[in-house]
């Protein structure tokens, strides 16, 4: 049965129809950017090495995202004329849970190619199978881990402030709340992005006497920051203080950051590396000459 949920307040129907406007295009240019580099790989057999795979599983989980962000902007479309979610309350549970498991997939996946990126240029050993097949699963089967807990009653996924969508409830502050944010938080947020500034790290300074970076060492450790680090400093100030002297304008400005990730993990991580590209302008222009096809 779907669920009534009055607007909070300062939350009129313009807010709320900026809100889903806001989610449609970040949904619909994630899973643009995304598709395009799945479908790449899928269909260009040249990209298909154990270091794309990682870009792969990567795009998939950013996907994931996308779509979560989908749902909330057709739910906050139907908000204004219906009044209410339209899923109910085992449609908030699924949502909370694809939107948490994927978000955390992505934050993993970001790390991991960093390693990736780590054991390729300074080791100087192409990854092989055998090691990026089981880091994708690990990362796959951990995210999921973690976001079926507060399914089992640690945590709990409820409404965001407009009641547009899903997500692990920071409102009650209580100790169950408080133990799983600090656990999760830790092996979630704060070890995938010690992972990736230190792979990057060592390889700046692998690379510092020869001047020449093979890749940006410094924006994916940024944009863990700036993309999911709102949350981060939502979460910590709810498991401290009372959330509710935060207006709900300002409570949603996380998830509508977290949501640009897709796209810009789509354009970083794939769409500006010269194989991607040649690979999907392949895919795009199948009267390109055979000569082209074999460079």
């Amino acid at each position: 049965m779907a669920a009534t949920r009055a607007l909070p307040a300062g939350f009129g129907e313009l807010e709320v129809l900026a809100v889903g406007t806001v989610l449609l295009m970040e949904a619909l240019s994630g899973i643009s950017l995304n598709g395009l580099t799945i479908f790449s790989f899928c269909k260009t057999p040249d990209l298909r090495t154990p270091s794309n795979l990682l870009v792969l599983s990567l795009a998939l989980a950013d996907t994931g995202i996308s779509l979560n962000a989908l749902v909330a902007a057709v739910s906050s479309l139907l908000r204004v004329s219906h009044r209410r979610w339209p899923h109910g309350s085992e449609g908030c549970q699924v949502h909370g849970f694809q939107g948490f498991a994927t978000a955390l997939a992505s934050i993993c996946g970001s790390a991991a190619i960093a390693w990736g990126r780590y054991h390729h240029y300074c080791t100087r050993r192409q990854l092989a199978w055998d090691t990026a097949i089981p880091l994708v699963l690990f990362v796959w089967l951990s995210s999921a881990f973690w976001a079926s807990l507060p399914l089992m009653g640690w945590g709990h996924y409820d409404y965001e402030p407009v009641g547009t969508c899903c997500t692990l409830d920071y409102s009650r502050g209580d100790r169950n709340f408080i133990s799983f944010l600090f656990t999760m938080a830790f092996f979630n947020f704060l070890v995938p992005l010690f992972i990736t500034h230190t792979s990057y790290q060592f390889m700046e300074q692998k690379f510092s006497r020869s001047g020449h970076l093979p890749v940006n060492t410094t924006l994916p450790g940024r944009m863990l920051l700036l993309g999911w680090g709102p949350y981060a400093l939502l979460y910590l100030y709810a498991a401290i203080a009372d959330v509710s002297f935060i207006s709900p304008k300002l409570q949603m400005v996380p998830a509508l950051v977290a949501k640009t990730m897709p796209t810009i993990n789509a354009i970083n991580y794939a769409l500006h590396r010269e194989m991607v590209c040649r690979g999907t302008w392949q895919c795009l222009s199948p009267q390109k000459s055979k000569k082209d096809r074999t460079q």
